[in-house]
């Protein structure tokens, strides 16, 4: 059964898809998940909380896909970034809350794209952290001076592509994974 905390945030997410974000009150919100308003404070703090909290909690979603891919290619380190990127594009694909930020289809209602974008430095962060681990036991060959900057280069390009697709994502599963490849295994040569 889910806590008080995952309906009130479930609730705000399908508000956000419906209606856009610009609808979501701490009163209407409270409604719909069948709390007091001070309960939604409590449990989610302000509506930048909220938002940050909503946003959080799909990145751990794109994460777990990202964890899955590796984990069905322990042995091949390009293999599982194409997989790992396939599987977030496909998972961006079908995201209705993305969809309702990116898109901003409810009028001016862009308040929450700051948070995928120019303000995204704690999704980056976390991102990157996961991913660092996933890569460190393949032992790439590359330094771990240039191995940082490489992967905050494949999640900034991943997540220019959930924002703005411009290829089927296997076409740019196998492209970014290439492209990693080449830079991960560079030193090899």
């Amino acid at each position: 059964m889910p806590s008080t905390r995952d309906r009130i945030v479930a609730a705000a997410v399908e508000m956000t898809t419906s209606s856009g974000w610009a609808s979501v009150t701490m009163a209407r919100l409270a409604e719909v998940a069948g709390v007091s308003r001070q309960t939604v404070y409590n449990e989610v703090g302000s509506k930048p909380a909220l938002a940050e909290t909503m946003i959080l909690e799909e990145l751990a979603r794109f994460l777990r896909v990202m964890e899955q891919a590796f984990d069905a290619e322990p042995d091949d380190l390009t293999r599982a970034i194409e997989r790992a990127v396939t599987g977030v594009l496909d998972h961006a694909a079908s995201n209705k809350l993305l969809h309702a930020v990116v898109s901003a289809t409810h009028g001016a209602d862009t308040e929450l794209i700051p948070l995928l974008t120019t303000n995204a430095a704690g999704l980056l962060e976390v991102a990157k952290e996961v991913i660092g681990l996933r890569v460190a036991p393949y032992s790439p060959g590359i330094d771990p001076d240039h191995l940082d900057p490489a992967i905050d280069m494949v999640v900034r390009v991943v997540l220019s592509h959930v924002m703005q697709p411009s290829a089927a994502p296997a076409k740019t599963g196998a492209d970014i994974a290439w492209l990693a490849g080449q830079v991960l295994d560079g030193e090899r040569a």
